[in-house]
């Protein structure tokens, strides 16, 4: 039905082909949490897809889980974001900040000696990511009803300031194990007040923030990430299909512009029975190659397909993929780092094949 280089209307915005750059958090924003020089070249190089979705960004110091990882909570990080906003443009791309808080994915050391929140007291399987040594993830401290309200406030707070920023829009992250999704699952979510039981209230918080987004950028602005397959951080929910089923036809009524899903191809997908309850553009990702992408695309399956990992290695990746040409591999041992080598090194297939 379509094919990459087809332009789409993603709500009130138009790109100019198919393909979406992947969130992808790198840790190269410094310890004040501030885009810089480095990332406004990375950003640069690969605003040849049509959308652009930035790294998560955090929308206040207490809801870090990363170090290094961007924020969009003061001045100083507005100017930032706005330089790489306008690199951009200026290659023709549009880009739509992921807002972000991690919940329980954090740890005391990265909080001031604060416990981590969430929905509820259950504590994550696993280690907290990058953390040296390594730490297991703490119980979390449930979140009050007053610090509910602050957090969507903080998520509104950040949003205006995208908009001051020049962004084309914002995407609520509400996947991966995260504070959205922690609220939203039945596994991490055993409250029994409005945000708890029922889906309705699992569902509040996340729509709580998606009606404040409105409200700054309206609905033709505003996307949200989901991750049907609840295969991150330890998560699980009793009927998927209801939950999910009822967040996106929840997200189709308020008319926003896109809803991307994480989720692999597989026979046990939710995308297909998502996408018939949802009247916006549709972006599928993970674990795509160039031909099951366009298949994707031809077929109807999805409006627009996203790359991660193969943009980071392909910073050219959109003509490499028009022209079936070779991909770089990329290197897992500089996806996190500080400085260039594997995050702006990687070469163009001009420069690869000189």
């Amino acid at each position: 039905m379509a094919e990459l280089n087809t332009p789409l209307q993603v709500g009130d915005v138009e790109i100019s082909n198919r393909l979406v750059l992947s969130p992808l958090t790198r840790t190269r924003s410094g310890e004040i949490r501030v885009p810089n020089d480095l990332n406004v070249e990375y950003y640069r190089q690969r605003a040849n897809a049509g959308l652009m979705l930035t790294e998560a960004i955090v929308i206040s110091p207490t809801a870090v889980g990363y170090e290094h990882t961007p924020g969009l909570y003061n001045a100083e990080q507005v100017a930032g974001w706005k330089k790489v906003v306008d690199a951009v443009h200026e290659q023709g791309s549009k880009i739509f900040a992921q807002l972000w808080h991690v919940g329980r994915i954090s740890h005391t050391d990265l909080l001031n000696g604060e416990t981590p929140v969430s929905a509820s007291a259950v504590q994550a399987d696993g280690h907290v990511s990058l953390l040296r040594p390594k730490r297991p993830f703490e119980t979390p401290r449930p979140l009050s009803i007053d610090e509910i309200k602050s957090i969507v406030q903080d998520y509104k707070n950040a949003a205006t300031l995208a908009k001051q920023a020049g962004f084309d829009g914002v995407e609520l992250h509400a996947a991966n194990g995260y504070l959205i999704d922690q609220f939203l699952q039945s596994s991490t979510n055993l409250r029994d007040d409005e945000y708890g039981g029922a889906i309705e209230n699992r569902a509040r918080l996340l729509l709580e923030v998606v009606d404040a987004f409105i409200e700054v950028w309206g609905a033709g602005r505003v996307g949200v990430h989901l991750a049907p397959r609840m295969d991150a951080h330890d998560m699980g929910d009793a009927n998927p299909s209801e939950t999910f089923g009822y967040v996106v036809e929840q997200l189709s009524q308020r008319g926003i512009a896109f809803i991307f899903a994480r989720e692999y191809q597989a026979e046990d997908s939710l995308s297909p029975e998502l996408r018939a309850k949802f009247k916006g553009v549709w972006i599928a990702n993970e674990k795509l190659t160039a031909e099951s992408a366009k298949q994707i695309l031809a077929e109807g399956k999805a409006d627009a397909v996203a790359f991660g990992l193969a943009y980071i290695a392909n910073p050219d990746l959109y003509q490499r993929l028009l022209d079936n040409a070779p991909l770089n591999r990329v290197n897992p041992e500089t996806l996190y780092g500080r400085t260039a080598e594997g995050y702006t090194d990687y070469p163009a297939l001009q420069k690869a094949d000189a």
